[in-house]
């Protein structure tokens, strides 16, 4: 077997691989031996008929594709393997026979190989810093979301409805007279002022006393979602049943033992601004190195194979369909895009620009590593190691045991992409164009298609 590579265009690869007449009569045989179970041939049971007497009867390339498929399976990987220094093959061959005959065979692969990155400027440049400032409100917002997590509902008797306030409610809703489906409940807790019913109607409860009816006339937004309703004049039979309010609890230190741990109020609020001050500046050293890879990126030039792409925008499905499970109690994709009026197709497509940008973003982090020779000593990684016995109360001696190769790779990767934003960090201009209230330092969203 001999092979022969030659760059192709769009990122790819061309290996012909050629094989001789006996590498081929072997290919051919071992076909033979491995599917001469399918043919039947007159006068021979099943199995059992010579290979030149099935050839006579089903074809002379009646084993070909089986002896093509057994050579590329043998030989291919086998290829990647003496190359790999050269090329790193990112998704399948596309596959074609170039000759075939008694003298031997010729097998064409086309692979998609990780592309050469042109770098541009990534020294010497002009970057946005992002910075979140922490304010004395975004403490107080902590401190008041305790209190409500630790309130309680108190019934009132001796005053009318307030807004906040949580009403106990019947209703029957009618229009010109006629009850419409949907519109009737009874023992309905209403918060007032949450805006959670039509316009108009909460400000009308609003007033009421426990025990007492009244009609409140509303109209329906002509954007309403049920059609029949849009636009039309209604009018609730309503009658509060049960009112309550939530108490919250006063903020002293004995509040703030019982509901945080903390030893004083003093103390609550001094480890709540650290707490929020380590996420405001995780997020803000997050935004910052997105900045630097986008700004970065955006100076290089790069020619992505198609199979990059998939198989980013593969992990970017997957990802969404996992979010989507944790967050709608197990709801499939199909399920949701159905619910949505899309389809996988349009879906996918949502996620290509940014999985284009993705993939580039990464293949220049990579380009820049190599160009720097960006390493992770053996002094680091046992240096990382270490601080994880430590955590599991071990010796690092011991700890090491139960490390796995792939693990102390994770442990180098992680160390070598520090070392790299570091690097950029410290080779470029950062410049806060804007500081960023706490209070935007938010959760992940729910899964879309970017």
């Amino acid at each position: 077997m001999k092979y022969e590579i030659q760059p192709s265009e769009k990122s790819t690869i061309k290996i012909t691989i050629t094989f001789d007449k006996a590498e081929w009569e072997e290919a051919n045989q071992k076909a033979y031996l491995q599917t001469r179970g399918r043919f039947t041939v007159n006068g021979f049971r099943k199995g059992k008929a010579p290979k030149h007497v099935i050839e006579l009867n089903y074809g002379k390339g009646v084993f070909y594709e089986d002896a093509l498929n057994n050579l590329f399976s043998d030989h291919y990987y086998n290829i990647l393997e003496q190359e790999k220094d050269n090329y790193t093959v990112v998704g399948q061959p596309e596959l074609s026979v170039d000759d075939i005959s008694d003298n031997g065979a010729v097998l064409v692969a086309v692979a998609p190989v990780k592309p050469e990155v042109k770098l541009g400027d990534y020294k010497g440049i002009n970057i946005t810093k992002v910075e979140y400032n922490v304010k004395d409100a975004d403490v107080d917002a902590e401190i008041e979301r305790l209190r409500q997590r630790n309130s309680r509902m108190v019934e009132v008797t001796d005053r009318a409805a307030e807004n906040g306030d949580t009403a106990t409610i019947d209703f029957s809703g009618s229009i010109d007279g006629v009850k419409f489906e949907g519109g009737t409940s009874e023992n309905y807790p209403l918060v007032l002022g949450s805006g959670s019913f039509i316009p108009g109607f909460e400000e009308q409860v609003v007033g009421m006393k426990v025990g007492e009816e009244k009609d409140v006339n509303v109209r329906f937004p002509d954007d309403y979602q049920a059609a029949e309703l849009k636009g039309k004049d209604a009018v609730f039979a309503v009658k509060l049943n049960k009112l309550e309010k939530r108490e919250l609890p006063e903020v002293n230190d004995e509040f703030i033992k019982d509901a945080a741990g903390a030893e004083s109020v003093e103390a609550y609020r001094k480890e709540t601004r650290e707490r929020l001050e380590k996420q405001a500046k995780e997020k803000g050293d997050a935004e910052t190195e997105n900045n630097i890879v986008r700004t970065i990126a955006a100076n290089a030039e790069v020619e992505i194979p198609d199979a990059m792409i998939e198989n980013q925008i593969d992990t970017m499905v997957r990802n969404a369909e996992y979010r989507l499970g944790m967050q709608y109690g197990g709801l499939k994709l199909q399920d949701y895009l159905k619910y949505m009026g899309s389809n996988m197709d349009d879906f996918r497509n949502g996620y290509r620009a940014q999985a284009g940008d993705n993939v580039k973003a990464q293949l220049v982090i990579d380009a820049i590593v190599r160009a720097e020779n960006i390493k992770a000593e053996d002094a680091e990684i046992d240096a990382k190691l270490e601080e994880l016995a430590k955590a599991a109360n071990k010796t690092l001696e011991e700890y090491k045991k139960d490390v796995t190769e792939s693990q102390r790779e994770y442990l180098a990767n992680d160390i070598v992409v520090n070392k790299l934003f570091d690097f950029l960090k410290a080779n470029n201009t950062l410049t806060v164009a804007e500081e960023k209230p706490a209070e935007e330092v938010k959760g992940e969203q729910e899964p879309k298609a970017e």
